[in-house]
């Protein structure tokens, strides 16, 4: 009997169309790294606030220094001194000057700063009381920093859609927007199902295996931006999954399971979600991971991740990750792929798209290559945690010979890099 397989294209649509934002949030700017802003963010004052130096030197009136050249050189007094929040208010007369910090307000009866280092110092120390002798001339504005030079005032410094980052939470200090509004962090429900799991923190006994599966997946929950909430471990019994996973749906935004989605004697998952909800697949053309399920619960996402760790992790890489940004607003859904060259020849015995566990290396010659882990078992966690990349090696291909180009989805790189 044919299987009714989706492909991963019609899997990730169907699931993306259905997926809606989280409500918004106001938090302070440091709590929404990583995550656009729902609303653009203005600045209450402008950027920058006052007419400042760029340097440390001396404060002028530039056309004192009109025709200084080495052989005609202009002497000034030095007449005050300047430092970064202070504020210098005594009168500058014709043939004076100010010491002056970096930072410090620009007084207005000076209209240009030279800096120190090619300046000499004619008597004294150079500070107040100073005759100082300048060998060039200077322009009106050098090394001042305009008040407004970033943006004026009630202006937006970050707009609707943008990513706070940490450049972007100095910019939102400086601006005073310490709060900005977000999109929330999906909360997203995470089960391993299974009779034969036990806690981390258990000797398995003779039969059973340590839950493995919750532990990456929460962290992948993280890293992709949304918030983890683990709901515990449920043995193979229709009841009980039915409860926690309904209780679950109740009170998170996504819930994601792994395990009990094949057609095995103890898989309940997709009749669990067709009974309480809708299910819109239960099998993905590719490989590790062809049993998935999604389905939405009233009106939370669901998604059936296989048991096997590669099969979880790459569910939930290619079609959960990108469902839990959309809900952020992130617009950047895709991981960058890379084109290499296959270091050893593959073959397939099944019409899906694999997803190898590999590295990608950047050879001497600048060739980048793409080596597959030698064992591709997908029970197996150390090749996932050693890859760089999921080699994909296409539906209708049957044997890539070494050498043959080959597309490499960077699973550590984060969406929107550029190769």
């Amino acid at each position: 009997m044919a299987e009714n397989l989706i492909s991963v294209e019609d899997a990730r649509a169907a699931i993306l169309e259905r997926m809606t934002l989280t409500p918004t949030e106001s938090v302070p700017f440091a709590e929404a790294l990583g995550r656009p802003l729902a609303e653009a963010a203005v600045t209450d004052i402008p950027l920058a606030p006052f007419a400042s130096s760029a340097m440390d030197g001396y404060a002028v009136h530039a056309a004192d220094l009109a025709g200084a050249s080495p052989e005609h050189p202009v002497t000034l007094n030095v007449v005050g001194h300047a430092a970064a929040g202070d504020v210098f208010d005594g009168p500058i007369e014709a043939g004076q000057a100010i010491r002056i910090m970096t930072g410090a307000l620009v007084p207005e009866a000076t209209d240009a700063v030279v800096k120190f280092e090619i300046v000499d110092v004619a008597s004294g120390d150079g500070n107040e009381g100073s005759r100082v002798t300048f060998t060039s001339p200077a322009a009106v504005g050098d090394n001042i920093r305009e008040p407004g030079l970033e943006a004026p005032e009630g202006a937006i410094v970050l707009d609707a859609g943008e990513i706070v980052t940490s450049a972007a939470c100095g910019l939102l200090a400086s601006a005073g927007a310490t709060e900005v509004t977000v999109h929330a962090k999906p909360r997203v429900g995470v089960f391993s199902l299974g009779s034969e799991l036990v806690s981390p923190t258990e000797r398995p006994a003779r039969g059973q295996i340590r839950d493995a599966n919750s532990s990456d997946l929460l962290a992948a929950v993280a890293e992709a931006g949304a918030e983890p909430v683990f709901c515990g471990l449920l043995p193979d019994d229709a009841d009980l999954i039915r409860a926690a996973v309904l209780k679950a749906a109740a009170e998170c935004d996504f819930v994601v399971t792994s395990g009990g989605a094949s057609a095995g004697d103890y898989d309940y998952v997709t009749s669990v979600v067709a009974e309480e909800g809708e299910v819109f697949f239960d099998r993905v053309a590719m490989r590790p991971g062809k049993s998935q399920t999604f389905g939405m619960l009233g009106g939370t996402p669901f998604v059936g991740l296989a048991g096997n760790p590669a099969a979880a992790a790459g569910g939930f890489e290619m079609l959960v990750r990108p469902a839990l940004r959309k809900m952020m607003g992130l617009t950047e859904l895709d991981r960058p792929v890379q084109r290499a060259r296959l270091a050893t020849a593959q073959k397939k015995k099944q019409p899906r798209r694999y997803y190898l566990r590999g590295r990608i290396d950047r050879l001497p010659d600048g060739t980048l290559m793409a080596t597959p882990a030698s064992n591709q078992n997908s029970a197996l966690f150390g090749t996932l945690a050693r890859a760089n990349c999921l080699i994909v090696i296409p539906t209708e291909a049957s044997v890539l010979q070494a050498g043959a180009e080959v597309a490499c989805v960077r699973i550590d790189l984060p969406e929107g890099s550029v190769l």
